[in-house]
């Protein structure tokens, strides 16, 4: 069972919509993800890295066709803050 918790790290727009698309997908590069949110790469690199430290992502470098490209995925720890941030924010919000 997931405990509702709100998690400051989480909460930022680009964050949380970053958390939100992991979770639907094992991964996404890098690129790809940078155009869903329409930002730039230092911002989503900021964000990242944020996520990153707190073991929330995952990074995987691999090259395809001679190029050098980044994976993103959503670990297990990662999953579960997300999930006990949504359902602290279903609380706050209440059964509309």
């Amino acid at each position: 069972m997931i405990k509702a918790k709100f998690d400051p790290l989480i909460h930022g727009q680009n964050r949380l919509q970053i958390c939100a698309i992991l979770t639907l997908t094992a991964e996404i590069e890098f690129k790809v993800l940078r155009e869903k949110l329409e930002v730039s790469d230092s911002v989503l690199s900021k964000h990242l890295k944020s996520l990153e430290e707190a073991h929330y992502v995952r990074l995987s470098k691999r090259t395809d066709m001679g190029r050098q490209r980044t994976w993103l995925s959503l670990s297990t720890e990662g999953r579960m803050a997300y999930s006990g941030h949504v359902k602290a924010l279903q609380e706050i919000v209440g059964n509309l």
